[in-house]
């Protein structure tokens, strides 16, 4: 037979197995919040007009085109939405009850959102541009593919969050701090 486990252990596992949880469902939803900010980005990011110059080859009609600068903006814009969001809801669900290492997944999170933004966001549309970069006739526009030039812009995503998580988290202990100093006291009810 086996011993029943002491109240103190069995409380500090039930804890540690709702860390986890929250965990696990902060790194779940700021996955699926890439996910979307992936798609968002495909869809309102500027490409630069290219023009087919032969068979499978295409130059840029306008190499001081704004659209790359504007492109890798949007993606910094999205990334850093994203990262408040995330930041806010790891805090909340995880990082106010279970600390450092909730915090840890909160940022481990947001790396992984902003590399699957990237992703989703180069590969939404790449296939059709690929066909029609095989098909079209010289002389023929067509917009490019997506992609990022600021590969520095993926640290937004972890900024945002750990800027907003980490803020949440600074005026809390201070406001703890603030009520329970000496000298001050609680306003009469």
């Amino acid at each position: 037979m086996t011993e029943p486990m002491p109240i103190p252990a069995a409380r500090a596992a039930a804890g540690l197995r709702r860390g986890v949880v929250a965990c696990l469902a902060v790194a779940a939803g700021t996955a699926l919040l890439g996910l979307a900010a992936g798609f968002l980005w495909a869809v309102v990011a500027p490409r630069p007009l290219l023009v087919m110059t032969g068979h499978g080859a295409a130059a840029v009609i306008n190499a001081e085109t704004g659209a790359f600068i504007a492109g890798d903006g949007w993606y910094c814009f999205i990334c850093l939405a994203g990262g408040l969001l995330s930041g806010l809801f790891g805090y909340l669900a995880a990082v106010r009850g279970y600390g450092p290492v909730a915090m840890i997944m909160v940022l481990v999170s947001a790396l992984a959102a902003a590399l699957i933004t990237l992703w989703i966001g180069e590969h939404v549309g790449l296939a059709s541009y690929h066909h029609l970069l095989a098909t079209l006739p010289a002389g023929a526009r067509l917009h490019a593919a997506l992609a990022l030039g600021a590969r520095g812009a993926i640290a937004f995503w972890p900024l945002g969050a750990g800027l907003m998580a980490g803020g949440m988290e600074l005026a809390a202990m201070l406001r703890d701090r603030q009520v329970g100093a000496p000298g001050t006291a609680l306003a009469p009810e």
